[in-house]
């Protein structure tokens, strides 16, 4: 039957089933209820509502198991084996053509967002996989973290045999919650290996159409598009999009590749219907016309790695920063040695605001686990930079623990011409989806001719495909001699580049700055040869973006060569560039006329790639000097371990609440307008709120050793209303409400009314935050904002949820409505007459 559901994707449009939780919730499943035990408690519901489907149309339905890990399940005291197989016995007896076992979200963050570990997210779906291994595919849905769906998508494949289909939840700004983008969940997924993917939930047809389109772009899969029945209606329930137009949406994305078409949230088996009727009429309308009539071309696309939320095309010169290797570095050795993170994600954070594209990672030092280490500083320098990351090691272990705890597409770096290399890391480039980096190099070392280094690429290239490897992520590195010892080595190299770039038409890898070792003025040879080295098909330099013309080399080039339309990024880049000898030139007169600078002002003075926080950061500067500089960079980069030292040295020259209104809140101030431009996204935001986190336990722990009175600017009672187990999005409010200084009071999920009333009165608060994810749930949240008007509490509402509209806030009679967690912390300081 897998093969079967394969066979048919290729030649056929698969029709999906519709929304679950609506026909349950219309069958009577009262708030709160878990929807997966009716799978053993009312088995004749479930196949029902399955049948329904398959009556309107559907070739598969879903299972009831959208929550079914162990996770959400624990309170029930049921396991996920049974829960899993009477699920699929129960949609088997519907005549289904295909019983798909539907696997959602854990209900937990990973780390770094949340505390879920990697593994443990993995060992989660595995139980999942390996319960529902009897299905005919494995679908993964409404997903809105990438890391989570990489865990389930490598629990499906190491754990069954079936076809994997994943779909993820995007917002109208097209990102997920987490701040994903679909380029990088294309990218990764297809190259995951995953069958199908495409968007479920979160938004009606219309506003996810664009989203298709990028993906229809992105990736050569065939695409899915189950969409919600547009909005609901807060008060009478209904979806906004009746089932006509509905499938003449789903009918306008057919052509960007859209195989597989159903419905979410809102849907029901008319909307099935519709959409059946709507898709046999299109293979009428298009019957014996040539696909490429009606179809979107979709061709392979330029080579691209990522982040997850960041995709780099391979369409330009891109460079690799090589600072993150110990290789000739004491310093770095040093900080590897002693597990110094903090170096290490500053090395990461310099060479990005320089200017990398890509950061290379190499963490292999004799006398250190370079396996542990590499899982380390992948996930840490993940959670500070967005850039992709090349994984740089010699011990495939190394390489796969990397590759595997990796959040993207990431590049290996490298394999060689030995085939012992060929078949130990290949592998791992296919299984986890990765770029790799050939050395033109074997068991006979470095050839002395372009020739003979082609030969070997070409071996490299060969045994790349046969392992499964696409053409366009495979990159050779022709090897960089260094030119104080082996001159005439060097013209070599550029020719047997020139030949792999354009008559093998691969992309091509260097580390440039190999050449200069042992000479005088090495800048200047490094940069004459980088230069010569785009002219003859250099696409990815490995070089120190902090070295002005090293980096500028690479931005001139691109301005020249036509990549750089209108010398937008050069003018970026350079716009207020002051060269080095009139900077110095500057501050010395400065200095000579008494003019005094504080720290920010030196900074920006000095070209700072920070230059839009230096406003914000002068009042750190002015109140802790370097220190309180430090720190304030410290929570708006997101560097964690050093949220507790810089507050103790700050300490030493300030008071302990000065830190908070001068340094934490400026920094959560700075965060929060890059997060409310666009310019970063939740990820970044925790992080930085974890930073305060360590900084505030500083604060009061020595402000209660001193008995003064930490910083109260007033109570929040937060609550998930009565009948919503969601929580996610409270915990993150909490958590910015805490760091800007007030005191949650923190009631959790599926809370009554007259808990909340009773926890205002107890705590005296003045502010209250409801939130809802599931429609259903709405009507708990008008009620809790009745009881606390019946009894008369002095006291503003807020309220929040993916489900929430400002209109329908006003309509329950709410104070404000906040459509995310920073805009919560607004509201709360508007209260209480809190300032910035």
């Amino acid at each position: 039957m897998p093969k079967k559901f394969l066979e048919k994707l290729k030649t056929d449009f698969i029709i999906l089933d519709g929304g679950m939780g609506t026909q349950l919730q219309a069958a009577g499943l009262p708030l709160g209820g878990i929807p997966e035990l009716l799978n053993l408690t009312n088995p004749e519901l479930i196949t029902k509502i399955h049948s329904a489907y398959v009556a309107a149309g559907s070739d598969v339905v879903y299972t009831n198991t959208f929550g079914a890990n162990r996770k959400k399940m624990a309170r029930t005291g049921e396991s996920v084996e049974r829960l899993i197989k009477e699920a699929i016995r129960n949609a088997r007896k519907s005549g289904a053509s295909y019983v798909a076992l539907d696997v959602g979200p854990i209900g937990a963050l990973l780390e770094p967002l949340g505390d879920l570990a990697f593994e443990e997210a993995v060992d989660i779906f595995a139980e999942e996989m390996r319960a529902g291994a009897s299905a005919d595919l494995v679908v993964i849905e409404t997903m809105t973290d990438l890391y989570e769906t990489k865990a389930a998508v490598l629990a499906a494949k190491e754990n069954t045999n079936l076809p994997v289909i994943v779909t993820m939840s995007f917002e109208e700004n097209g990102r997920t919650f987490t701040g994903t983008d679909a380029v990088s969940m294309a990218v990764t997924l297809e190259s995951l290996g995953v069958d199908a993917l495409g968007l479920n939930c979160s938004l009606g047809p219309a506003q996810l159409a664009p989203i298709v389109k990028t993906l229809s772009e992105n990736c050569t899969l065939p695409l899915i598009f189950k969409p919600n029945a547009g909005l609901p209606d807060p008060i009478t329930g209904k979806y906004d999009v009746l089932p006509d137009e509905f499938a003449e949406a789903v009918k306008a994305v057919l052509p960007l590749g859209v195989k597989l078409v159903g419905g979410c949230c809102g849907s029901t088996p008319e909307y099935i219907s519709k959409v059946k009727l709507m898709i046999e009429d299109f293979k009428k309308e298009h019957r014996g016309v040539n696909p490429a009539k009606y179809m979107v071309p979709r061709a392979e696309g330029e080579s691209c790695v990522c982040s997850a939320s960041k995709a780099v095309f391979i369409d330009m010169p891109r460079v690799i920063g090589e600072r993150i290797n110990p290789t000739g570095k004491k310093r770095f050795q040093e900080a590897l040695k002693n597990g110094d993170m903090d170096y290490i994600l500053n090395q990461a954070i310099q060479q990005a605001e320089a200017g990398a594209d890509i950061l290379d990672v190499n963490v292999g030092v004799p006398g250190i686990d370079e396996v542990s280490t590499m899982v380390k500083v992948v996930k840490a320098i993940q959670s500070v930079v967005d850039l992709p990351l090349q994984l740089d090691s010699s011990n495939p272990q190394a390489i796969e623990a990397g590759l595997r705890v990796y959040n993207g597409k990431p590049i290996v770096n490298s394999v060689n011409g030995n085939e012992e290399t060929l078949s130990a890391v290949l592998p791992l480039v296919k299984k986890y989806g990765a770029s790799v980096v050939g050395l033109t190099l074997d068991h006979a070392g470095i050839q002395k001719t372009a020739a003979a280094r082609v030969g070997i690429a070409s071996r490299i290239y060969n045994r790349a495909v046969k392992e499964g490897i696409k053409q366009k992520d495979i990159f050779i590195d022709c090897l960089t001699m260094t030119a104080s010892t082996e001159q005439e080595a060097v013209m070599a190299t550029l020719e047997a580049m020139q030949r792999v770039r354009h008559e093998m038409g691969l992309k091509t890898v260097l580390g440039v700055s190999n050449i200069s070792f042992g000479l005088p003025f090495r800048e200047q040879v490094t940069t004459t040869f980088l230069t010569m080295a785009l002219c003859y098909g250099l696409t990815l330099p490995i070089i120190n973006p902090n070295v002005e013309s090293v980096i500028g080399a690479v931005r001139s080039y691109r301005l020249l060569a036509n990549h750089d339309k209108n010398s937008e990024e050069y003018i970026k880049a350079y716009a207020d560039y002051v060269p080095e000898a009139k900077r110095v030139k500057t501050l010395v007169i400065e200095g000579n006329t008494g003019a005094a600078q504080t720290g920010a002002a030196q900074t920006a003075a000095a070209g700072s790639k920070n230059k839009d926080a230096a406003d914000w950061e002068v009042r750190a500067t002015n109140a802790f000097g370097a220190e309180g500089t430090a720190l304030f960079n410290a929570v708006i980069k997101g560097l964690k371990d050093q949220g507790t030292t810089l507050t103790k040295a700050c300490l030493e020259k300030g008071e302990a609440l000065d830190i908070v209104n001068e340094v934490l809140i400026p920094a959560l101030d700075y965060v929060g307008s890059r997060f409310e431009a666009g310019k970063l996204f939740l990820p970044q935001l925790i992080l930085s709120a974890a930073v305060t986190q360590c900084s505030s336990d500083v604060i009061k722990e020595t402000l209660a050793k001193s008995g003064g009175a930490s910083q109260n600017n007033g109570k929040v009672v937060l609550a998930t209303v009565k009948g919503d187990i969601h929580d996610i999005g409270k915990n993150i409010v909490k958590l910015l409400l805490e760091n800007y200084g007030f005191n949650v009071i923190d009631l959790g999920r599926d809370v009554p009314p007259e808990a909340v009333v009773e926890a205002v009165k107890r705590e005296d608060a003045k502010l209250v935050g409801l939130s809802a994810l599931m429609t259903t749930t709405l009507p708990s949240m008008k009620e809790t904002i009745e009881k606390l008007h019946e009894a008369g509490l002095d006291c503003k509402v807020v309220v929040g949820g993916a489900v929430l509209t400002p209109e329908y806030a006003k309509e329950i009679h709410a104070d404000y409505y906040a459509k995310d967690a920073l805009e919560s912390c607004s509201i709360a300081r508007e209260v209480y007459g809190i300032k910035g």
